[in-house]
């Protein structure tokens, strides 16, 4: 069994205004999917992209604007919202107050494409031997 302390991993930026904390992935030893958290500022979000795999955003705290192609929803704490794999997708804090959200993705590594961008971007690849 492996116990994983959520409050010793350390939160990283990943882009102005948001911060992340990877929970589990391959990083960590997971095998089938990983887990993260953010903390978003408000105007600020993850732009337009899509994942291989399946996501689950579910928003903790705060408020957020979420879409999946061209719909777009509200979503308040207690919510969340099923990503089917392949389908461009982003969020953003349309509150006046940090937005907290939890990640699920169907896949132990972070892989995601942005539009526009000729490379996927890939985190939490597994540890060193």
């Amino acid at each position: 069994m492996k116990v994983i302390a959520h409050l010793d991993q350390p939160r990283e930026q990943w882009r102005a205004g948001v911060e992340t904390r990877m929970q589990v992935s391959a990083g960590n030893g997971a095998s089938q999917l990983c887990l993260f958290e953010q903390w978003v500022q408000p105007g600020v979000g993850a732009p337009t992209h899509q994942h291989p795999v399946e996501e689950v955003l579910t928003v903790i705290a705060g408020i957020a604007e979420m879409w999946i192609d061209e719909g777009r929803l509200t979503l308040i704490a207690g919510q969340s919202l099923l990503i089917p794999a392949q389908r461009k997708h982003g969020f953003r804090n349309v509150g006046t107050e940090t937005l907290h959200i939890q990640a699920v993705l169907a896949s132990p590594i972070f892989e995601a494409t942005f539009e526009g961008a000729a490379e996927p971007v890939r985190r939490w690849l597994p540890a060193a031997p």
